[in-house]
């Protein structure tokens, strides 16, 4: 037996650092029309803390800001080795020269002056997107050798496996072998049915192997067709301690971010755990503040990354 998540279409996740509310919603209302997820947050620290927790795609800074302006954060991100890649567009009405190239230095790779130019803003993200995903990409195997990751082309067909992810496979699904060439029907069957429908990076299938669960987490579909797997072995109920211990989270709360993360609306999730709506959403503000986000999508990403660790 198989159950496969729910997915929405590939959607690169963008982080946009600024500290006027009302930029933040122009923003997040724009590029989420251009077929992209927002993640917020409202200064240097706060950009800082999430990055603790998800890497996303691009990040779009703002240069000024009270306590860590645009310029020391995006020095800060850039010492840390993980997000030599992540790259960084600076928006600010600062265009002299001096300005621009203390961006650079600091790690930018490109400016945006405000007031924001739509076309301009959408033009620029998904040129850096596309650089950085196809240098991201060829690293990613090399990454991820002593995990038990895999990558298969368009059709589920293996293009690599780490030797972690080939014993695995061949614990939970006794009589198949990497020499095969191909992967068990039945996690192969799920893999098809996930890309389908292109999921974004986060999106899971799981699969039933005897007493045991088989999850496979989304990590990247690259520019050459490449989707990248992180797998991992669960027991029922495991995921939702997981996100109880790692957030501070009540039992309840930990079933509410379970069903989020998975694409639950809100009144599938008062379905699933029949309570009200209206619980449900209480929840969900008691998680956002325990786990210091904004909004449901930031909950989302740190949820995923917890549970593909």
């Amino acid at each position: 037996m198989q159950r496969v998540e729910p997915a929405d279409a590939t959607r690169p996740v963008i982080l946009v650092v600024d500290d006027t509310p009302e930029a933040l919603r122009f923003l997040t209302t724009t590029i989420e029309s251009a077929g992209m997820t927002v993640l917020i947050a409202i200064d240097g620290l706060a950009a800082l803390a999430l990055l603790k927790n998800i890497t996303p795609d691009l990040i779009l800074m703002d240069a000024v800001m009270p306590n860590l302006d645009g310029f020391e954060t995006t020095l800060r991100i850039k010492a840390i080795p993980a997000f030599q890649h992540l790259p960084i567009i600076f928006m600010t009405g600062l265009t002299e020269t001096e300005h621009v190239v203390r961006g650079l230095n600091a790690g930018g790779i490109d400016f945006v002056s405000k007031p924001i130019v739509i076309e301009e803003l959408l033009a620029r993200i998904r040129v850096h997107l596309a650089t950085a995903r196809v240098a991201h990409g060829s690293q990613l195997a090399l990454d991820m050798s002593g995990r038990p990751a895999l990558a298969v082309d368009g059709t589920g067909e293996p293009q690599w496996l780490t030797p972690a992810a080939s014993a695995m496979l061949e614990r939970l699904f006794p009589g198949w072998s990497c020499a095969s060439g191909g992967l068990p029907m039945p996690f192969l069957a799920a893999l098809r049915v996930l890309q389908a429908s292109p999921p974004m990076p986060g999106a899971r299938v799981t699969v039933a192997a005897g007493d045991r669960t088989l999850e496979a987490g989304l990590l990247r579909n690259t520019a050459a067709d490449q989707w990248v797997f992180r797998l991992t072995e669960r027991h029922e109920g495991e995921e939702q301690a997981m996100l109880a211990a790692q957030h501070g989270l009540t039992s309840r709360e930990a079933e509410v971010l379970l069903w989020i993360s998975r694409g639950k609306q809100n009144r599938e999730v008062s379905e699933i755990l029949e309570i009200s709506p209206r619980t449900v959403n209480k929840h969900l503000e008691q998680i956002f503040e325990k786990m210091g986000v904004e909004n449901r999508a930031s909950a989302t990403a740190i949820a995923v990354t917890t549970l593909t660790r």
